[in-house]
């Protein structure tokens, strides 16, 4: 609470000078030239130049793309980025130019790009050894599953490590049916929890379903606070919940799995309210609790370490991934000691889950979020980017929503306000636009019009600041 409060304070210092300065539209008029054509912003200075690039060329890389990975690959931009080099929040491309990086790899980049500290664990491991597996010891994975169970609430003190968030899940998913008994699992239309068997069937959403057999998930009601019918009522939307499992199952469940911020669904915050209620009713029916934690959780909101904590519950199981690695492959599993007996009833095993490499790295993330105060950055910055947006949405018509926290953030652009139309088109040319004045942002949501800025969590003041100017020049061109 202590640092909390101190957070706050920082927050009203940062907000200050913006209250002051209430107009949008003196940076984007200071920036234009007496032509009235938008110049391109000063992007904040950094002390970083990359060595020269001699390697393949864009057009190059792209050829072989095609010829040799999955046609399934897509890629942002008109002219796809050749990305070959990083330092923190930025990134730098085949001829050095450097781009705001406020993707983050989805969400994935959390102290920032090669961050000194991060790599020098990683190095330092991978020259002592890259892989032995669990059937032997080494402090690498005991070290940072100890580091990682003091972030947690409650009982969660078991971790299990797999490679990926869609594995977590996975695990997450099944450790719950054995645990209870029960095959039926509820979760949130919109939702996205990964691309294996059972994580495709806990997702809801068309576009990333393939035609598998998918048994046993029923989707209850999004309680999303711009489009859901109950607007910001959680209890109402609760409501759906009871009702499938009184006439969906046999009134027994095996689990309830939701992120607390859907982040591909396009960053739509629960309604406030929902989630104890839905946790006790699923807990009723004889149900484990699943926070999925992979774009929500490690700081990234601010306010608090994981998402689901700003809902006030304390799941059963809690998967997390992306952040966790600052872009190193490994995702995990924690539970309670109890649940987590279920697991010895065969034998489960992952080769390359708990690998030296990556839980020194998880490790050397977690310490250098501590030391850096990254969750305070989240908080402060994070909270100043969102008002500076929610001025951007009085400016620009177009945009029908700002939501989410700390630095999980998303605006919907929609071409008619009243009734919601997603502008599919206009955001792609905002996203051209703002590349070609040197900032990279993420889009998502079921239509694909909502921008999803989820920047390292050292993003900056300044960061912002430029963000907004790009943002608001690139909007005034549609």
């Amino acid at each position: 609470m202590q640092r909390l409060a101190s957070s706050r304070r920082l927050l009203q210092a940062a907000l200050a000078p913006a209250r002051a300065n209430s107009s949008l539209s003196a940076a984007a008029a200071a920036a234009a030239p007496e032509n009235g054509a938008a110049a391109v912003p000063k992007m904040p200075a950094f002390g970083y130049t990359p060595p020269p690039y001699d390697g393949p060329r864009a057009d190059e890389i792209f050829r072989k793309r095609a010829q040799f990975l999955s046609p399934s690959l897509f890629h942002f931009y008109d002219r796809p980025l050749n990305i070959v080099d990083g330092k923190m929040q930025y990134l730098f491309d085949e001829d050095g130019r450097r781009y705001l990086d406020a993707f983050g790899g989805i969400a994935t980049v959390c102290c920032g790009h090669c961050h000194p500290d991060v790599v020098e664990a990683i190095v330092n491991q991978a020259k002592r050894i890259q892989h032995s597996t669990v059937l032997y010891l080494n402090h690498a994975i005991a070290d940072f599953a100890e580091a990682l169970v003091s972030k947690m609430p409650g009982d969660l003190k078991v971790v299990f490590f797999t490679n990926s968030g869609t594995e977590a899940n996975e695990l997450a998913l099944m450790i719950a049916r054995l645990y209870t008994g029960c095959n039926d699992i509820i979760s949130l239309r919109n939702g996205y929890h990964g691309n294996a068997a059972g994580t495709m069937g806990a997702t809801a959403q068309s576009n990333w379903k393939f035609n598998v057999v998918q048994t046993g998930v029923h989707h209850a009601l999004n309680p999303d606070p711009y489009r859901g019918a109950f607007g910001s009522d959680g209890e109402k939307y609760a409501r759906d919940v009871q009702e499938i499992i009184e006439f969906g199952t046999t009134g027994r469940v095996g689990g309830f799995i939701s992120e607390a911020i859907q982040g591909v669904g396009g960053i739509v915050e629960l309604a406030p309210g929902y989630l104890p209620v839905a946790y006790n009713m699923v807990r009723k029916a004889g149900g484990l609790c699943i926070a999925d934690e992979v774009q929500a959780g490690v700081a990234r909101t601010g306010s608090h370490f994981w998402g689901f904590e700003g809902h006030g519950v304390i799941p059963d199981i809690v998967t997390m991934a992306k952040g966790i690695g600052n872009g190193i492959p490994i995702g995990a599993v924690v539970t309670t000691p109890e649940i987590a007996q279920v697991l010895t009833r065969r034998s489960y095993f992952n080769t390359f889950g708990g690998n030296p490499v990556s839980t020194a790295g998880g490790h050397a993330v977690l310490k250098v979020l501590e030391k850096e105060k990254l969750q305070e950055n989240a908080f402060v910055v994070g909270s100043y980017l969102k008002e500076q947006l929610n001025k951007l949405k009085e400016k620009h018509e177009i945009i029908g929503d700002v939501r989410g926290k700390g630095f999980l953030l998303g605006v919907e652009l929609v071409t008619d306000r009243e009734k919601k139309t997603p502008a599919k088109v206009e955001i792609s040319h905002v996203m051209n636009h703002m590349k070609d004045m040197g900032v990279l942002v993420g889009k998502g949501g079921f239509y694909g019009n909502v921008f999803r800025i989820t920047p390292p969590l050292c993003f900056t003041k300044d960061d912002s600041d430029f963000f907004i100017e790009v943002m608001d020049i690139a909007l005034s061109k549609l």
